[in-house]
């Protein structure tokens, strides 16, 4: 069974002076984007980086959490963020992830086994395969 998800944009005007609005299709919100926030940063608007972002973070806590629990070892609490860098005219470059676990009875060299293992097998890092992905991973 093969799911396809969705996300619509809608822009006017032009690349530096123009915005827009990206609604994904489960509804749950609508997200201004804009140039300016996406080459220089920006607190109240998204970006195409901020969405890799969410989907690699969540992405990667879903294949660790599998990874653990068919260890033997199921996580009580899973906390990564993933950090993705995006240069203007060059693109995107990297994504680091950050991950916290509470994870009992694992040490910390078998815990990053499995989290080299869950950042090479989620499908977000396969989907970006064409930049550099770090990882840091600490147990908590």
């Amino acid at each position: 069974m093969s799911v396809t998800s969705e996300a619509t944009t809608t822009w006017q005007g032009s690349l530096v002076e123009g915005s827009g609005s990206v609604a994904p299709a489960s509804g749950i919100g609508t997200f201004p984007v804009d140039w300016k926030s996406r080459s220089e940063g920006g607190e109240s608007t998204t970006t195409p980086e901020e969405l890799i972002a969410a989907a690699h973070s969540s992405c990667f806590s879903m294949a660790l959490s599998n990874a653990l629990a068919q260890a033997g070892t199921p996580a009580e609490s899973i906390r990564t963020t993933a950090s993705v860098t995006f240069v203007p005219g060059t693109g995107v470059t990297g994504s680091h992830l950050n991950v916290s676990a509470v994870v009992p009875g694992l040490g910390d060299e078998q815990f990053a086994e499995l989290a080299e293992g869950a950042k090479t097998g989620c499908p977000i890092s396969q989907a970006l395969a064409g930049v550099e992905i770090t990882l840091e991973a600490t147990l908590g």
